[in-house]
């Protein structure tokens, strides 16, 4: 039965049970289920430590995501962060201050939004560019399932997460990146231990935008064809530290959520036994909408005293999106045209969505191609899950296998040269080497 809450109570005076706990680890639909029959469409929540109205709705999550005029990204909107009470060492203080074009707004959201999309947009759609990065993304995939398997007969034992999933989106944007593969793979590296939130990670963060702000730096001197030369050229007049941000923002939100979203779309076949019959576009859609890799959204702030699901949400309070919990509410689950929010939706949805659908498109079609035997080495409901407060992947995909096909002949411009042994391989390939148990 739920408790409906005063329509015009103050966040900080509510009773907020903590959102990450090992409950909602083990049962997230049941834990996101029991806040919206206590609550109704929007509860308070406690986010490591801060308040935060949590929408549970996705009729008002709609609403959030579009409504540009009453939510706002830019922090100097948060009450609680203008006022010094959110601290420095608060686990997403790094992600709200880092300036990226996630929390822009208004017009300086539409020109970095613009520039971003005009970067991205020849690697997505039917021209040449988006062919070759195909071929591009299908050998790299091939590399990836010929090293995993290397030594094993054409039979074994494999993660198909960390040993697959998680590298193949960081191989594809080293390359839009137009990185040298040297430079590409201790950035790699980097971007590893920053989606792993370990004690390396502060660190790595501050490495990665050197690596980046010197990555547009040469890009300036030297265009290519790539994206960090893209964004230059339609917004030449931003700032070094700018377009390096921006990078990051591509580079990391596409690497973590594509990444899970293939291992996940990988498990949901596996666990079901359509692995050899389901189109891998419709297995995305219902991976997408049964365990959308950002469970929850980055933060809006209200600009102003704003009615939200039958609560009063007061200016400068932190509103978080559930794509999660609005994927199973009766505003989703009863409509057939409801879109689904695993990418977000309205100005800040995820611009290189067709590219992440392809990405993971192609890793489907390549395991589902090279593998004759494929399954699951432990039930699905043992498989280890690795949580934060935005993204929900798998730590491990163990599987059995049994290689049957060889890998494609790609194009001579989308070919890989051969790994060299592990003792002189980068440090990303190593630590590749070390998941399969180094042979």
């Amino acid at each position: 039965m739920s408790s409906p809450l005063p329509t015009a109570a103050r966040l900080a005076d509510l009773p907020a049970e903590p959102l990450i706990t090992h409950e909602y680890e083990r049962n997230r639909p049941a834990v996101l289920a029991a806040q919206r029959e206590r609550h109704g469409a929007v509860a308070p929540v406690d986010l490591l430590g801060q308040p935060v109205w949590l929408v549970l709705d996705h009729t008002e999550a709609m609403r959030v995501l579009t409504d540009e005029a009453h939510w706002k990204k830019a922090p100097a909107h948060w009450r609680a962060y203008r006022e010094g009470a959110v601290p420095r060492d608060w686990p997403l203080r790094f992600v709200v201050d880092s300036e990226m074009v996630t929390f822009f707004d208004d017009e300086r959201h539409a020109a970095a939004r613009a520039a971003i999309d005009a970067a991205i947009a020849p690697y997505q759609g039917e021209g040449a560019e988006a062919g070759r990065l195909r071929e591009l993304i299908t050998a790299h995939a091939d590399q990836l399932i010929s090293f995993l398997s290397a030594g094993g007969g054409g039979r074994g034992m494999a993660d198909l997460c960390g040993q697959y999933a998680r590298p193949l989106p960081l191989m594809v944007a080293n390359h839009l990146l137009g990185l040298p593969d040297a430079e590409g793979d201790d950035v790699l590296m980097d971007v590893w231990r920053v989606l792993d939130a370990g004690p390396e990670a502060p660190m790595a963060v501050h490495r990665l935008l050197a690596d980046l702000r010197e990555l547009v730096e040469e890009k300036r001197r030297h265009p290519g064809d790539d994206i960090p030369s893209r964004l230059l050229a339609h917004a030449p007049d931003a700032s070094t530290d700018e377009h390096a941000l921006h990078l990051n923002m591509i580079l990391v939100t596409t690497a973590e959520s594509t990444g899970a979203l293939l291992a996940g779309s990988l498990v949901h076949a596996l666990a079901t036994d359509t692995l050899d019959e389901v189109d891998p576009r419709e297995l995305i859609e219902r991976t997408a909408v049964a365990n959308p890799p950002m469970q929850n959204l980055s933060l809006r702030f209200a600009a102003a005293d704003t009615p939200l699901g039958g609560v009063t949400v007061a200016a400068g309070d932190p509103v978080m999106v559930s794509p999660a919990a609005a994927h199973a509410c009766p505003h989703f689950t009863g409509t057939d045209d409801a879109p689904h929010l695993a990418f977000g939706a309205g100005p800040h949805a995820c611009p290189a969505r067709p590219l992440a659908e392809t990405i993971v498109t192609i890793g489907i079609e390549r395991v589902r191609e090279r593998f004759g035997e494929l399954r699951l080495a432990l039930p699905p409901d043992q498989l280890p899950w690795r949580f934060t407060p935005l993204v929900t992947g798998l730590r491990s995909l163990p599987v059995r296998y049994d290689v049957a096909a060889p890998a494609a002949q790609p194009a001579p411009a989308a070919a890989e040269p051969q790994p060299a042994p592990p003792e002189r391989r980068s440090a990303f390939w190593r630590l590749l080497a070390t998941l399969r148990g180094g042979r």
